[in-house]
């Protein structure tokens, strides 16, 4: 049984869903998303654990600091970190994806102490992914979205239509979602000021490709490009059809994570938490024992 509660922590409101009791797990979401990508997730690691996924800040349920400044990364982490703590307990396993992988590694350079494992579904880490975006072409092509997320018009382009530009990230008209979870999806993304939340993670962490148009651009998400080891057990599990983040973004990842397990799945997209839901607990699963 999934319940919703509140926690103010690190000076902000979260909304998040939690199953189960024992060891803590985190599930982390990205950007279009929302505590709801786990939802396939959250009954089955409530099994054997307390399972918790929260609305990031800025996101659907949870506070949405108006200050830019607010979204950088290392406010991100000390979400993560006082909210851990607020559920009581120390030690964790952390799991993210997209955004949420993005913070999850943030999190393990700063704070390894903190985590018994980490897993990462489709999220770069931001040492490699700052390399593939000053050298690789394709993956600067890819990331041409964040140039425009950053943008004051981003709002509107993304709500047009009732948010057509983002039901079809998520395949042709939505195809990957029923029509009852683009409800859910719709209802989060017209929240007050959720829209301008999400998008404020590409802006206050000036993600994206090498732009002259646009402010600095940085593929490390604000992360200290001195500071990139995660000495942490890592599993990665990536959907290698992802068009937005390039396979290429596994190539020299050990050099900065030593105990690393990579899963590739051949048909997943970025999306592959909703396509291939039992694959990834299965690597999940495999990799906690």
């Amino acid at each position: 049984m999934l319940e919703h509660k509140y926690a103010e922590v690190n000076g902000v409101r979260l909304h998040y869903a939690a199953t189960g009791e024992g060891p803590l797990i985190l599930f982390l979401h990205g950007f279009p998303e929302f505590w709801y990508e786990w939802r396939s997730l959250l009954p089955e690691f409530g099994k054997d654990h307390l399972a918790v996924a929260p609305d990031l800040r800025g996101f659907n349920l949870s506070a949405k600091p108006a200050d830019l400044e607010q979204y950088r990364m290392k406010h991100l982490v000390e979400d993560v970190h006082a909210l851990a703590a607020h559920l009581g307990h120390r030690k964790f396993v952390l799991v993210g994806h997209d955004w949420g992988g993005a913070v999850a590694w943030a999190f393990a350079i700063a704070h390894p102490e903190c985590l018994d494992k980490l897993v990462i579904v489709n999220a770069p880490h931001p040492g490699v992914f700052a390399r593939e975006l000053q050298q690789n072409p394709a993956q600067q092509k890819a990331s041409q979205y964040m140039l425009m997320f950053r943008t004051p018009q981003a709002e509107e382009k993304l709500a047009a239509n009732n948010y057509r530009w983002l039901l079809n990230a998520f395949g042709l008209e939505g195809s990957l979602l029923s029509k009852e979870e683009q409800r859910a999806y719709i209802e989060a993304w017209s929240q007050p000021g959720a829209l301008t939340g999400g998008l404020n993670y590409y802006r206050a962490n000036r993600a994206g490709p090498p732009d002259g148009r646009v402010q600095e651009s940085t593929g490390n998400f604000a992360v200290d490009p001195s500071r990139l080891a995660v000495n942490v057990p890592t599993l990665v599990v990536w959907g290698e059809k992802d068009t937005a983040l390039l396979p290429g973004n596994l190539d020299g990842l050990g050099e900065y994570v030593p105990r690393l397990t990579i899963q590739r799945i051949p048909e997943g997209t970025h999306w592959v938490i909703h396509e291939k839901p039992d694959a990834v607990i299965g690597y999940i699963r495999e990799f906690l024992r």
